[in-house]
């Protein structure tokens, strides 16, 4: 798995670099000192895990997951405990006080390694092989209900931690499957990552306005408002030809 670290510390990212050695599947393939480095850094290199330090000069951790479009899995590592429950929040795989203690990257990197074999698994039918197109039907279940569902039916997939909620018709389940797993198998021609928490189906958009910063607010045919963000605004124009 590849993985860089991000902390403006030059002696916190040697330690860790040190400790993770001790992890023969883990390869820090990069480092970056602050937030604008480590987006660059993780959009040109696609990390598989990325160890993000929250307080830096100029932005934070939490900045930098709000500039990515496709978040890799997130290990954060700081000096300070206030920020544990917002970590949870952004979907964290842990959270890790300085100085780091062996036993709790361990145990980290053990969350890790289920996550990903979670989603290797292909629970809920979406990681069958072949590719998916959007006349298949796939099974989806949540708690004690189930459902057969074309894929053209589903108008958006939205990240919810570990989880992805379904929109079809009324119903919106949740699956354990990750918005980046679920991308891996969807036909981009149909379905596509409008930002970082959402995947809509092309098919179901009612209309479409300019948004701030650059970017787009398309409405769904089920009334959901969806931003388009202003890197992925820049894909989809090209894609609807404008």
């Amino acid at each position: 798995m590849k993985a860089i670290i991000i902390d403006d510390e030059r002696l916190a990212r040697t330690e860790l670099k040190k400790l993770l050695q001790e992890f023969s599947d883990i390869h820090v393939i990069d480092e970056a000192a602050n937030a604008d480095e480590g987006v660059e850094k993780v959009e040109t290199q696609n990390p598989d895990l990325i160890f993000l330090d929250i307080q830096m000069p100029g932005k934070t951790g939490f900045d930098l997951l709000g500039e990515l479009d496709k978040a890799p899995h997130v290990i954060f590592t700081t000096a300070y405990d206030e920020y544990a429950l917002k970590a949870f929040e952004v979907n964290a795989l842990d959270y890790l006080l300085k100085p780091i203690e062996p036993k709790r990257l361990s145990d980290a990197i053990q969350k890790l390694q289920y996550e990903i074999s979670k989603e290797r698994e292909g629970l809920n039918g979406f990681l069958n092989r072949g590719p998916l197109t959007e006349n298949d039907q796939v099974f989806v279940k949540d708690g004690e209900r189930c459902w057969f569902v074309k894929l053209n039916e589903i108008r958006l997939f939205e990240s919810v931690g570990n989880y992805a909620k379904v929109f079809f018709a009324t119903n919106k389940p949740l699956i354990l499957k990750s918005l980046n797993a679920l991308e891996e198998r969807l036909d981009e021609r149909v379905f596509f990552r409008a930002n970082r928490k959402h995947i809509i189906n092309l098919r179901w958009i009612e209309k479409i306005e300019p948004y701030f910063n650059g970017g787009l607010l398309v409405e769904l045919k089920g009334g959901e408002k969806i931003e388009v963000s202003r890197r992925q605004t820049v894909k989809f124009k090209e894609m609807m030809s404008f």
